[in-house]
């Protein structure tokens, strides 16, 4: 019922602000990022602080541990979401130039520009559980 609430909230927010996901400013395509598959890059100058993208998750009931495609969402590291848009094909570094704000109430998340991010750079954010899940295990060396 949790998600049904939390869905009747997004459309509230839809209605007043039209669009509930906008992933405009990115593209996915090939990596530049060694054995990284895909990457996901912006389309346009983005400003530090800026909205990168935004949109929704869906809670999802399996072990996220050994599936790097969700995102954890929620402080007690036992809940998974996949994640609408581009958010998915974000690559981790450390030094990344994006950051995702979560929100697990309303299952909006935001990803905010953490410095300039010129046109064609490939966009990147440090993983939330980047040190803890066995996927990401390969990650840490």
């Amino acid at each position: 019922m949790t998600q049904n609430k939390n869905l009747s909230n997004n459309i509230k927010f839809l209605i007043k602000n039209e669009t509930l996901i906008d992933c405009s400013k990115v593209s996915v395509r090939l990596s530049k990022i060694q054995n990284a598959g895909l990457g996901a890059f912006a389309n346009t100058f983005i400003k530090k602080d800026d909205i990168v993208e935004y949109g929704l998750v869906k809670i999802v009931d399996c072990d996220g541990h050994n599936n790097p495609y969700l995102f954890t969402w929620s402080e007690d590291k036992t809940k998974w979401a996949y994640a609408s848009g581009c958010a998915t094909f974000y690559n981790s570094k450390i030094d990344s130039n994006t950051c995702v704000i979560r929100d697990f109430e309303k299952l909006t998340y935001q990803i905010i520009a953490k410095k300039d991010i010129k046109k064609g750079e490939e966009l990147t954010h440090t993983y939330k559980s980047l040190k803890w899940r066995k996927c990401f295990k390969s990650l840490n060396k």
